[in-house]
């Protein structure tokens, strides 16, 4: 059964040769917008969400900050450091955040993986996130996210993002 499991589940590699090329620094330098919703274990809307998203380019940093008002009007921010690597690989930090975020990038795709605190009205929660965004044009890319405890699925996330302003990328 758990080679069944494996075999069907995507593997960062399945993109290579796929285009456009991600390029997480470029995409996110600058501004960003995205529209987003949160579904729980059985697929039922439970929240959705608007971000603005501001990336600034520091040599091999990434300093991300992301904006976010949900529809009951509770808003939040993170600020993302991520740090580049030489071979696709990207280490991140971010409020929130339990020890590193490690993604990778091939092809028109980027997995994304960490832990993290999640507060709720209910209760707070260490989960994991499972991220995979695909770019899909110069000004645009889908993000959908599982949120997981102990291999045992809690719920999803769909974005979809549109860049803002390609003249005014803020690099330095």
């Amino acid at each position: 059964m758990a080679l069944i499991l494996t075999s069907c589940s995507a593997d960062i590699e399945d993109y290579q040769g796929t285009s456009p090329k991600f390029e997480l620094f470029d995409y996110f330098s600058g501004e960003s917008e995205a529209w987003g919703m949160v579904q729980d274990y059985s697929g039922q809307q439970t929240r959705r969400f608007h971000v603005k998203l501001n990336g600034v380019v520091k040599q091999n940093q990434l300093i991300l900050d992301e904006q976010f008002v949900y529809d009951d009007g509770e808003t939040e921010r993170r600020v993302w450091t991520i740090t580049r690597g030489n071979d696709g690989r990207y280490i991140g930090t971010a409020n929130g955040v339990i020890g590193k975020a490690i993604g990778e990038e091939v092809g028109n795709a980027l997995r994304w993986q960490y832990r993290f605190h999640l507060k709720t009205e209910s209760y707070d929660i260490d989960v994991d996130f499972d991220d995979w965004l695909y770019r899909q044009d110069e000004l645009h890319l889908f993000n959908t996210t599982t949120i997981s405890k102990w291999g045992v699925t809690l719920g999803k996330v769909t974005l979809f993002f549109a860049k803002k302003n390609l003249d005014s990328s803020a690099k330095e």
